[in-house]
């Protein structure tokens, strides 16, 4: 299959990159490792609205500022790479358009729960990123990874790792790493980037959210709702979310730690994590994926209603 994917990218006359919507490291650095790959044939597209600009902690990445959006995207493509998306319902608005309407469409993922949605699917359920699979794609495929690619590749496995510490890091994503670093990768650089440059509005309203945090079960379960005025309030964007959950799961006592933020008058998006369970057996009864301890889905429901039936799911696997 990877041959194969190879082939079609060197036979394809317009190749559109698409990322998952709300793009995190690992969506943002695949595409921009494989759009420096590739070159001028290819064109990244974010999945954002109207107005939205991609997190800004990811501004030093290449590409990115000259990338579409959902707002001015055209369909002109006779290839579409989805890069990091665990499913098609992650592909929206005319995005899906281009999708369905494209000759050659090819998924590159991750996820243990992609069921491989495009023509061509390679998808290596449980890896650390999806910049660990595009390295392995590379490698087997003999294509040399310049400093640029390294670079890219780097941040995407850096920070669906969370710095290497969750359970996904095996020997060979330490080695990958290893060898990005070999080629000229300044991972502490990159590290500070990702990881010590937050803007005011994200700690600060990091810290509101946490100290507005309910704990339930002997404090087996936190969770904390995310609503709108509170963001208007402390000025945050919507990336400024990233990290809440985790930071819930790391008290000792916490094996659920769940964060639900208010999108639309109906919908409540879900971001669930855990130490041991695996908590795509609850996501998926609401339509959601991820991996074993990180995962996520978005409940019909206002954020309130959403919360009573989630935590029904989740203590049945306390």
């Amino acid at each position: 299959m990877i041959k194969k994917i190879f082939e079609l990218i060197d036979n394809a006359k317009r190749i559109l990159i698409i990322t998952h919507v709300n793009p995190d490291g690992d969506t943002l650095g695949s595409a921009c490792a494989l759009k420096s790959f590739i070159g001028g044939r290819a064109d990244i597209l974010l999945q954002l609205p109207c107005g939205k600009k991609y997190p800004e902690t990811y501004e030093f990445l290449p590409y990115l500022k000259e990338a579409k959006t959902l707002d001015n995207v055209q369909n002109i493509y006779d290839t579409v790479i989805c890069v990091d998306v665990a499913s098609i319902d992650r592909v929206v608005e005319n995005a899906r358009d281009i999708f369905d309407s494209a000759g050659v469409t090819i998924n590159i993922d991750h996820h243990k729960t992609n069921k491989g949605f495009a023509m061509y699917n390679h998808v290596l359920g449980g890896i650390s990123s999806a910049g660990e699979v595009l390295y392995e794609m590379f490698e087997k495929n003999g294509i040399e990874i310049t400093p640029e690619m390294a670079r890219c590749l780097y941040v995407s496995i850096l920070t669906d790792t969370g710095c290497f510490k969750y359970e996904t890091v095996t020997p060979r994503t330490l080695e990958i790493a290893s060898n990005l670093a070999k080629l000229g990768v300044d991972t502490s650089d990159i590290a500070r980037k990702c990881y010590d440059l937050k803007p005011r509005a994200m700690v600060m309203f990091q810290a509101y959210c946490a100290s507005e945090a309910k704990f339930l079960c002997n404090d087996k379960i936190a969770y904390t709702i995310v609503r709108k005025k509170d963001m208007e309030r402390f000025g945050a964007k919507d990336e400024h979310t990233e990290g809440i959950c985790e930071n819930l799961r790391s008290i000792k006592t916490v094996e659920f730690a769940c964060v639900l933020k208010e999108t639309t008058p109906d919908a409540t998006k879900v971001s669930l994590r855990s130490k041991e369970k695996d908590v795509t057996e609850i996501v998926k009864k609401f339509g959601g994926g991820g991996h074993k301890r990180a995962a996520g889905c978005t409940i019909r429901k206002k954020a309130d209603g959403a919360l009573k039936v989630l935590l029904e799911e989740i203590k049945k696997h306390l």
